[in-house]
């Protein structure tokens, strides 16, 4: 499976669009763009794994492993990315400003039961940030 996350840069935070063959999952919040600086940065373009990851504090969730000089990047429920985000990224269901979306839990369950079928399936996905 191939997600793509397709960017905007905003100085408070970026937006995203995640997309699978075409078809939107989510919309993303990050942290704004500050040279991939840890719990402050979002994290370099480039193209990642996903994995599953279970945690006390987000349960079951997703990690995007092998992100240079970063580590527990994760997929996690968050409607601002600021006040609730280390470098992770967050699904939203809608943007709502810079960093900033709405109904994230719902996106997140949607974009959950999605990867997760896939890798219990046995097939890899990957993650394209642009």
């Amino acid at each position: 499976m191939l997600l793509f996350l397709t960017r905007t840069y905003f100085p408070e935070g970026t937006n995203g669009k995640l997309e699978c063959e075409g078809k939107l999952i989510a919309y993303t919040i990050e942290l704004p763009w500050k040279q991939n600086e840890k719990r402050v940065s979002c994290i370099p373009e480039g193209k990642y794994f996903i994995r599953k990851r279970y945690s006390t504090k987000y349960k079951w969730h997703l990690e995007v492993v092998d992100v240079p000089n970063r580590s527990l990047i994760l997929f996690h429920p968050a409607n601002y990315a600021q006040k609730e985000l280390l470098g992770c990224i967050a699904p939203v269901t809608k943007l709502s400003g810079p960093g900033m979306g709405l109904l994230s839990r719902k996106a997140f369950a949607k974009l959950k039961d999605k990867v997760f079928k896939a890798l219990d399936n046995g097939e890899s996905v990957s993650l394209i940030v642009q």
